[in-house]
């Protein structure tokens, strides 16, 4: 999937999804859940805290 497709899917626009992959960005918590369903993974195997 491109990030342009889990961006429509996810309601955001891609450089929000370009963000989130380098670490610019953190999604909120809609959003997480948002691509956690759409990626079919749990939220804590798509982000971390440390």
């Amino acid at each position: 999937m491109t990030q342009e497709q889990l961006a429509e899917k996810c309601g955001v626009v891609r450089q929000t999804i370009n963000s989130i992959e380098n670490d610019k960005y953190d999604p909120t918590l809609e959003l997480a859940f948002k691509l956690s369903k759409t990626l079919n993974m749990k939220v804590d195997e798509l982000f971390y805290y440390e």
